[in-house]
């Protein structure tokens, strides 16, 4: 369909002009040793063991979709290691995090209904959360207009991926870990009571469809606290779609609170109303206060 319509588009006279690259960038015969090692040229061949429905669902997420850019780590090469698919990793430049897709510590969707997939994917929005980030901008630009049959086959394939219940860390934070909370854990509650539960509720119950719960968050217990760091900081709205044409949003907060406070509502809300996180330093509020907003 791509093919057909360039070929309508009517011709014009325009030289190529001189890239502007910079050395080693310039020199395009290294393109063949990324390609050697990270590009596989074929077709999507569909599982015969697989539902017609998983397989339509592969075929967009691995191909078109491009997931794994995103879910997968990235090398020093630029490129994903085919061993560690869609078990997340940080989008550089843009400093926000891909929750990892296998795990239930993070955005594993084991526990996720086919239902509550489809809403976020197609919506931005469902009752288990809300997407912001990059995340915001896929759904915004490609993934609401999916039909309904695609984005529940994308949903069916995703939840078939490796995941695995109750993988969520209990075990005992260590003493540093248990002084550091507890020496930022009173600021913190001090600050969500104030400027965070009207919206999210006293208990992080949340006011759903508007404000995701924040007990029992994936996105707020995983091991890598970029993003709701992130959100405190620079706030963020679902996107607006045709089915969440009026999305409610998060107000930043980064001219309002200091990094030491930052760090502190953060850290309670990582380790509040039985949520395991860890808590988060004032270091790293800092960096990412500098870091580029997308």
């Amino acid at each position: 369909a791509i093919y057909a319509y360039l070929q309508s588009v009517p011709p014009i006279r325009q030289p190529n002009r001189p890239h502007e690259l910079r050395f080693p960038f310039d020199q395009r015969q290294l393109l063949l040793g990324w390609r050697t090692l990270f590009f596989r040229e074929g077709e999507y061949r569909p599982d015969p063991a697989q539902s017609v429905e998983w397989n339509r669902g592969a075929y967009l997420v691995e191909g078109l979709g491009h997931c794994t850019m995103c879910h997968t780590a990235i090398n020093a090469l630029g490129g994903n290691t085919r061993s560690k698919e869609y078990q997340g990793g940080l989008i550089p430049v843009q400093n926000w995090y891909a929750p990892s897709l296998t795990s239930n510590r993070e955005a594993g969707l084991g526990e996720w209904s086919i239902e509550d997939i489809v809403d976020l994917l197609h919506s931005g929005v469902s009752k288990r959360g809300a997407v912001y980030g990059p995340m915001s901008e896929v759904v915004y630009d490609s993934l609401q207009y999916l039909t309904e049959d695609d984005v529940r086959a994308v949903a069916v394939y995703l939840k078939a991926l490796p995941a695995h219940s109750r993988e969520t860390d209990t075990a005992p934070p260590s003493v540093a870990m248990s002084e550091e909370r507890n020496r930022l854990a009173p600021l913190g509650k001090k600050i969500y009571d104030a400027r965070c539960a009207l919206c999210h509720a006293s208990e992080g119950q949340g006011k759903l469809p508007h404000f995701p719960p924040l007990a029992n968050n994936q996105s707020i217990q995983m091991t890598s606290s970029v993003n709701p760091i992130r959100m405190v900081l620079n706030g963020g709205y679902a996107p607006g779609t045709a089915k969440n044409p009026m999305p409610y949003g998060m107000p930043p907060f980064a001219q309002l609170l200091s990094d030491e406070e930052v760090a502190a509502v953060v850290t309670y809300i990582r380790t509040a109303w039985g949520n395991h996180g860890t808590p988060v330093s004032i270091r790293e509020v800092n960096q990412l206060r500098a870091a580029p907003i997308f």
